[in-house]
């Protein structure tokens, strides 16, 4: 295989992540794992994530079809959605905060009330146990009651069986026995390392080793032998030094392949989609700073309060911040240059994303 440039790795970046649409099981499996983020400009990042991915995908089919999706939510390098296969490699999971015993006891006699009922939504717990308010990690208060199933919902006690009105509603869950010898720990380590590669390929080196000691958030125990995963990553996948970094990708796949060919279509990609998600790869590959900035104070914003890139062919030209009103689709573009594409191609291909846009929303004109 010839060496790759840089602009093969961005185009073999973008083909891969953006294949054929498919079934939203089938998207889900070739994903691995969805990050999940509740802000809704104009949908969930979840949603927005899965639309270019899964044929006829609506705004909501995710949560509406959960149930039967053989899905969970769960901590993997972020919180999100993942395959049954791929949670069970970090179960039973044991978090580095040990709990007192007044939590221990909670969790005890909640676990009881939550296996007698079957299923349970939170205010029934806080119905039933009076649990009253905590301080959260941002400094409001919130339910101590939803505090506590969070806690429960990590270590893996209690599973998410499906939503109401995008609350979790919560069952017990049970695990296999925990596994302790090292031998053991190295597959499910590197099948969950595979699932990063899978998704965010070609990677970066630090990105690479950035993203598989993020697992410490869904294996902290296993986070002492995180390390060792990364050098096993790097020793099995395919490597090439590009202009001064160095990148990694699966060993069976081609960046060079003609398939890979960019396709002349726009697509307005959510914060945390696979090719947006790594900072670094994004400006190494189209020499700007995109940043997420929901949560900078509007006179700080620079792009908007949920900016969503603007993919155009193989380039991130500029960014949209997308809403409703009255049924009808209202876009705000920015663009790198400062012009918009002259092309009639570019305005035909716009066109189309914004129908699909309106499709998937369910807006009508």
């Amino acid at each position: 295989m010839p060496t790759p440039t840089l602009d093969d790795l961005r185009r073999y970046a973008v083909s891969r992540s953006l294949f054929k649409p498919t079934t939203l099981p089938a998207a889900i499996r070739k994903l691995g794992f969805i990050q999940a983020d509740p802000i809704r400009a104009p949908a969930r990042a979840q949603d927005l994530t899965l639309r270019h991915r899964v044929k006829d995908y609506l705004a909501g089919d995710l949560e509406r079809r959960y149930p039967k999706l053989g899905v969970e939510e769960d901590f993997f390098v972020n919180y999100g959605f993942l395959s049954t296969e791929v949670q069970q490699l970090m179960h039973p999971r044991t978090p580095r905060t040990v709990w007192p015993e007044s939590t221990k006891k909670q969790s005890t006699a909640l676990l009881e009330f939550i296996r007698d009922r079957g299923e349970v939504h939170p205010r029934e717990v806080d119905a039933h146990f009076s649990h009253g308010r905590v301080e959260n990690y941002w400094g409001g208060s919130s339910s101590a009651t939803t505090h506590l199933l969070d806690g429960m919902h990590y270590r893996g006690l209690v599973r998410v069986v499906r939503r109401e009105c995008g609350v979790r509603i919560y069952a017990v869950h049970e695990h296999a026995p925990a596994t302790q010898n090292t031998a053991s720990r190295r597959e499910p380590l590197d099948a969950l390392t595979d699932v990063i590669i899978r998704k965010y390929a070609p990677l970066p080196a630090q990105s690479l080793g950035n993203l598989i000691s993020r697992l410490r958030h869904g294996t902290p125990q296993w986070r002492n032998d995180l390390k060792a995963s990364i050098q096993r990553a790097k020793e099995r996948l395919a490597h090439e030094r590009i202009a001064g970094v160095d990148w990694y990708w699966p060993a069976d796949e081609k960046p060079t392949s003609n398939r890979h060919a960019p396709q002349d279509e726009v697509r307005l990609l959510a914060p945390f989609d696979p090719i947006v998600w790594d900072r670094r790869r994004f400006e190494l590959f189209w020499n700007w700073a995109y940043r997420f900035e929901a949560y900078t104070p509007a006179s700080k914003r620079k792009l908007g309060y949920y900016a969503l890139p603007l993919l155009w062919r193989d380039e991130v030209i500029g960014w949209a911040n997308v809403t409703t009103k009255d049924s009808r689709l209202q876009c705000d573009f920015g663009y790198i240059s400062g012009c918009v594409p002259r092309e009639r191609v570019f305005r035909d291909a716009l066109d189309a994303e914004l129908d699909r846009m309106r499709g998937f929303l369910d807006l009508q004109g």
